[in-house]
């Protein structure tokens, strides 16, 4: 790593601070009621470009870079792109059915809309359960995961920074703009960071994609008659990177996959896959703390739909290149037992990205950005369900504008020493397969219980807390208790049964139990008039019809590339 390099890299991470610092001056300082909504929300005065990049930066992290690259350069290819295209049409879903009541409601929290439709059971219950994921799997995970590859890339250019190192790094970093400015600073750190992301995954891209059409070998995959993936040696096409490409992995670029496949199969994507995207995308504070910060509803919708547009790209610039990093680099990835795939970001850097002209200290510090944007929305949002979900609600019902913004920021620096502590003493990557998927126990039962408030409004309130305690239980006995007998018994995927059922259709049928429950009781426990869904703002509630157009083209666009590449 060179002079140029470093400048580049400290230089980026200086305007980060000093951009998100400048802009969020005096956030909170108010001992009025807007100070709070200040700090909190932006003011609630965010525009639609820092929405949008904003969400992406928040989104991508560093650890997702790498996985997703690993997944390209794996046996899922190009399947696993569904992430992020279903996340795409999930956005403006969002933006047009669920945006419009948290906005009219004036909500700070999501869980704060439960009690608006529930009760402040289903609101305490979904705020614990959010904060016990944004804590460990969020907080901790992003911390440790982000600076175990930042550790790993910097150990690889020579820059020998220890792990601790990263994760004060990367702590002190995210929780000192946050601790400022709120969610104001995180918007326009954002902007810089999610920018940098997509332009770092371009040069990246660039750079494969040039190195591809001067090889002269590659290493390609075939898939054998019983349907599995084979790679193999070939010579390349000769006319040019795309029809090398094309050539050498045709058998990964198709999105229909078997019903069999264990990590993507054709058949979750009628239920399964919607499940994560609408609670993440639609109901997760770490998210839509920056869609309840929009300056009216249009400024929202059309961040969400620049938000989708992103999202259509993330593949290309992050998946294929790491499809090409296998065809270029496959003996680099050779382990004992295999390849080790989620080597394929690190060799494409250390490889093809030039040294000591700028780009590679560029390219390191969209990388850092992007862990540090996913942490920085992860201190602003368990902040603020700690303080108006819990101290506002249960300690100090009284407390002044300038009280909530002090027990804010008091948090941040709690959580921020947890989260550099914990994760700098962690030995082990394994917990986080594990912490990871405790989220699909909450997800569906967080959106089962919003399907059935803005459908049935009749429903008594205690409705709410029934989901959300029943839908763990019926998945976790889909997912790890179902008998062997049960399993075989059931039609868990078109075409036939499996030996252990796939975890989104573990989600797909608790899902769908759930709802018939909460309906079933909803038809008999009746209030006397329904949920009303009083205007609780004073913002622009109207509709951006120029983002219903642009979401309906996205959509479109979507549609299209299954097509594609189906």
């Amino acid at each position: 790593m060179g002079f140029l390099d470093i400048i580049v890299f400290f230089g980026f991470i200086a305007a980060v601070l000093c951009v998100g610092m400048i802009k969020s001056k005096g956030a909170g300082s108010s001992d009025s009621d807007k100070g709070a909504d200040d700090y909190f929300l932006a003011g609630r005065g965010l525009k639609w470009w820092l929405i949008g990049f904003s969400l992406i930066a928040a989104n991508i992290s560093a650890e997702q870079f790498v996985g997703m690259s690993g997944q390209g350069a794996g046996l899922e290819g190009l399947s696993c792109a569904s992430w992020e295209w279903i996340a795409a049409i999930a956005l403006v879903v969002v933006a047009f059915a669920l945006l419009p009541y948290f906005l009219k409601t004036g909500i700070t929290t999501i869980p704060e809309f439960l009690e608006v439709r529930y009760n402040h059971w289903a609101r305490t219950i979904m705020t614990i359960s959010m904060m016990g994921i944004l804590i460990v799997a969020s907080l901790i995970g992003v911390t440790y995961a982000g600076s175990l590859v930042m550790h790993q890339l910097f150990v690889k250019i020579g820059w020998n920074v220890p792990f601790w190192g990263c994760c004060l790094l990367m702590g002190l970093m995210a929780g000192g703009y946050v601790l400022f400015g709120g969610l104001k600073a995180c918007a326009w750190a954002d902007l810089l960071q999610g920018s940098a992301l997509i332009v770092g995954g371009a040069i990246i891209a660039y750079f494969a994609i040039k190195a591809l059409g001067s090889a002269e070998s590659v290493m390609g995959w075939t898939r054998d008659t019983a349907g599995v993936l084979h790679s193999a040696p070939q010579a390349a096409s000769g006319d040019g990177w795309l029809a090398t490409f094309k050539a050498a992995n045709a058998v990964k670029l198709e999105m229909g996959r078997p019903a069999s496949d264990t990590a993507m199969p054709w058949t979750i994507l009628m239920i399964g896959i919607w499940i994560p995207n609408f609670y993440y995308w639609g109901l997760n504070q770490y998210i839509t703390q920056r869609i309840l910060g929009s300056g009216s509803l249009a400024e929202g919708q059309k961040g969400l739909v620049l938000a989708a547009g992103l999202k259509l790209l993330i593949p290309f610039i992050i998946v294929i290149p790491g499809i090409i990093a296998f065809n270029l680099f496959a003996k680099d990835l050779a382990i004992a037992d295999g390849y080790k795939y989620d080597g394929a970001l690190g060799v494409l850097i250390t490889k093809l990205i030039p040294h000591n002209v700028g780009i590679l200290g560029f390219v390191l510090a969209a990388l850092l950005g992007a862990i540090v944007s996913s942490l920085a929305a992860v201190l602003n949002a368990t902040s603020t369900l700690l303080t108006m979900d819990i101290y506002q609600r249960y300690v100090n019902r009284e407390a002044s504008s300038k009280q909530l913004v002090s027990f804010g920021r008091l948090t941040i620096v709690v959580l921020m020493i947890v989260g550099i502590v914990v994760a700098s003493i962690l030995n082990t990557e394994s917990i986080f397969t594990y912490i990871q998927q405790v989220q699909l126990y909450i997800s569906g039962g967080v959106v089962a219980v919003f399907i059935f408030g803005l459908i049935n409004r009749r429903g008594e309130r205690w409705i709410g807390v029934v989901g959300l305690l029943a839908y763990p239980l019926i998945f976790a006995f889909f997912n790890n208790w179902m008998p062997e007998s049960l399993l075989k018994s059931i039609p868990l995927v078109i075409g036939g049964s499996v030996e252990k059922m796939h975890y989104l259709w573990a989600a797909s049928y608790a899902l769908v139990i759930t709802l018939v429950l909460m309906f079933a009781l909803g038809a008999v426990f009746k209030q006397p008039k329904p949920v009303s869904f009083d205007s609780n703002t004073k913002l622009d509630l109207t509709t951006s019809k120029g983002a219903l157009v642009a979401g309906l083209v996205v959509a479109a666009i979507t549609v299209a590339l299954y097509v594609i590449f189906w």
